[in-house]
């Protein structure tokens, strides 16, 4: 048996703290206990219905035929592109797999649509031949916004492009029996439905046919990947101990450093599996970020010297042994000589990647529990949805969203916050001076996070990584960047339901276009615009330190202007 070995080097407190909870594991027969689906490892309600992931490898490498069926019949279709058309759970693991293996040889190229950002969805469409593309739908539920809206664009274009006849055949649809979008994909007559497992909850859902689908299609060798993953499902069985099961020794240090206050795990990786941090961002902030407990993911944080980070870290290094970066090595064995706790995994090649699907959902598991917390519900990611809802209906009725008005207005930004931030930020005459007082309010222990409702695009992302990161330098915090409103669907839980220990900078920006949704009478961009004001009344009314700056439509220079402001104020 061959698994990606994991190594640990912890401060000697925590080293001690993760032994006597494993031995609380072996005596109290635990891993036995959540093969059984055991609730009482948790909170004792539903936690029983969320763990068909345990088994899903070993029911895919029986399904083996099916999906290669499907590799077969795409392949012999010559499609160009496939089009993933998801959110949350049914997208990061597509993502992760499109950014891995790339484009195979024979097999259509995959691309990955989780944005509601018009200047977005009009990036992907116009990369794609859609007389040669073919749409997988991807929803658990079947009544999640975004992908109902997805397929209603596309679905559309894509008529136009074939014709009436034809557009049926260009989609597929993954989702869980008798939803919504089952119902949909019939009436429209989808060329395929694969079903979900109503008992494997979104973000466990990687091993599933909502990540092996779009797999298939795209050309992977599921055959060799399944069997790979399933050498470290066997190693994290129920027979193998708490203190040499790898999925649980992992989910034990993770767990203890929690409750330890390292509540911040720092996600490192190697650039060949770079995309993978996104994937373990959703797993562990939503599993784990709840009730004012839960563990903070902090993923493509650039790497800094030792000195940089409290000690509120722990540090987790996923290594690709035949791709390895010496500079990233350098800078870990830095950190860990520091005395910083680190967890090191080391990948032979890309077809590992599975059993650290499988390594981290029995890790999240186990973190829960040491937390005590359900790692299986996401209760503030439904508070969002709804208040986005709200808004959404008041636009269908009414033709517009709520008047809203800034606390404060200049030529580059308008600002926007509830009565209780407006308050602790009132004191500013100038953009840089708000700016000053919002991050004055960071202090130890604290987490800062970045939420872009901006097109998620590499200019982008590197103004928004150059604000993180010199703000991570100068006050010394874990630093999150997310785009919305994907990030919705991952780290949004935590940031809402975990500890109040983080300070939020949300950034909108007017649309420099718009898109329809046919059916309905708002645009992508009033969606884009009602999730965002949905997300910060939720932090709001949760009590967290958050402030909006509204950029115009000329955002590059918008995002010029807020870096030079937050450099002043820092």
């Amino acid at each position: 048996m061959s698994i990606n070995r994991l190594a640990h080097k912890l401060p000697q407190d925590l080293s001690a703290a993760v032994a006597a909870s494993l031995d609380d594991w072996k005596k109290n027969n635990k891993v036995a206990r959540l093969w059984q689906k055991d609730a009482s490892l948790w909170t004792n309600t539903d936690e029983n219905k969320w763990l068909g992931w345990l088994t899903i490898t070993e029911q895919q490498l029986a399904n083996l035929a099916t999906l290669r069926q499907l590799a077969v019949e795409v392949k012999k279709a010559k499609f160009k592109h496939v089009l993933l058309l998801g959110m949350g759970g049914s997208s990061l693991c597509p993502e992760v797999l499109r950014m891995t293996f790339g484009k195979i040889a024979g097999f259509p190229e995959l691309h990955v649509l989780d944005s509601t950002d018009p200047a977005q969805i009009k990036a992907i469409a116009k990369k794609l031949d859609l007389k040669k593309t073919l749409c997988i739908v991807s929803s658990k539920s079947g009544s999640t916004l975004e992908p109902n809206i997805f397929k209603q664009y596309f679905f559309e274009r894509v008529k136009k492009a074939v014709g009436e006849k034809l557009v049926g055949s260009r989609f597929i649809a993954v989702t869980d029996p008798g939803s919504k979008m089952q119902q949909v994909a019939e009436e429209d007559k989808f060329w395929k439905i694969f079903a979900g497992d109503p008992g494997i909850g979104g973000r466990y859902s990687a091993l599933s046919n909502f990540g092996m689908v779009p797999g298939a299609a795209m050309g992977m060798d599921l055959g060799k990947f399944l069997k790979t993953t399933q050498e470290m499902v066997k190693a994290c069985g129920a027979s193998s101990a708490a203190d040499s099961n790898p999925g649980v020794i992992l989910g034990t240090i993770m767990g203890v450093a929690a409750n330890h206050g390292r509540n911040k795990i720092t996600i490192i990786t190697s650039p060949g599996i770079f995309d993978l941090g996104a994937w373990l961002e959703q797993l562990i902030a939503e599993s784990t970020g709840k009730n004012g407990k839960g563990i903070i993911p902090v993923d493509r944080e650039k790497l800094a010297q030792p000195d940089v980070y409290g000690s509120d870290r722990l540090f987790a290094y996923l290594r690709l042994a035949n791709k390895p970066n010496p500079a990233q090595d350098d800078a870990v064995a830095a950190i860990e000589k520091a005395g910083h706790p680190v967890v090191r995994i080391t990948l032979p090649n890309i077809y590992a990647l599975g059993q650290e699907f499988f390594r981290w959902e029995i890790a999240t598991a186990v973190a829960g529990s040491i937390i005590g917390i359900n790692a299986f519900n996401q209760p503030d990611v439904e508070a969002s949805k709804i208040e986005t809802k709200k808004l959404t209906s008041q636009y269908e009725t009414t033709g517009s969203l709520p008047p809203e008005s800034p606390f404060f207005v200049s030529q580059d930004a308008k600002l926007f916050a509830d009565d209780k931030n407006a308050a602790a930020l009132s004191g500013g005459k100038t953009l840089n001076e708000i700016l000053k007082t919002h991050l004055s309010r960071i202090g130890a222990g604290d987490y800062f996070a970045v939420l872009g409702y901006i097109p998620m695009n590499a200019e982008n992302e590197k103004a928004l990584q150059g604000i993180r990161t010199s703000i991570r330098d100068a006050k010394r915090v874990a630093t999150c960047l997310g785009f919305g409103p994907r990030f919705l669907h991952s780290t949004g839980q935590a940031y809402k339901g975990g500890p109040n220990s983080g300070v939020f900078l949300q950034i909108t920006c007017d649309d420099a276009s718009d898109l329809p949704v046919p059916g309905q009478k708002y645009t992508f961009g009033v969606v884009k615009a009602a999730q965002a004001r949905g997300d910060f009344a939720v932090l709001a009314e949760r009590g967290r330190r958050a402030l909006r700056v509204h950029l115009g439509k000329n955002l590059k220079s918008g995002l010029n202007a807020l870096a030079k402001g937050v450099s002043r104020a820092i």
